[in-house]
């Protein structure tokens, strides 16, 4: 039994400097409580911050949706002219083609018979 007492003293004794450390006077936790707590309305400067870091957040997420709505705009104008060019590009082959005479007419193609 003095075995055990001794050795509660021994832990004691070894963690009083670090438990003082850790914890902080009542005066103390009751201040932080009060500034910190989540009970407590935050001051107007906090309140200030917090809102005029909500508009900003707001304004970012705003302009980064107008920037890919824009990207995705213009990569399907691109897509439509790519498109519209391509078949320019093969309407004017086959015109050349026909005009060069290497389609001849239905005419020319009948059987006389």
């Amino acid at each position: 039994m003095t075995r055990l007492l001794a050795l509660a003293c021994l832990a004691a004794a070894l963690l009083l400097p670090w438990a003082t450390q850790v914890f902080m006077r009542e005066s103390e936790a009751s201040d932080f409580l009060q500034k910190h707590g989540k009970r407590s309305p935050p001051s107007r400067g906090e309140a200030s911050a917090e809102k005029r870091r909500r508009l900003r957040a707001g304004e970012q997420r705003r302009e980064y949706y107008e920037e890919q709505t824009d990207e995705s705009e213009d990569f399907a104008e691109e897509q439509n002219d790519e498109q519209h060019e391509r078949s320019r590009e093969v309407t004017e082959h086959w015109r050349q083609w026909r005009h060069d005479g290497l389609d001849p007419s239905y005419l020319d193609n009948r059987h006389h018979g």
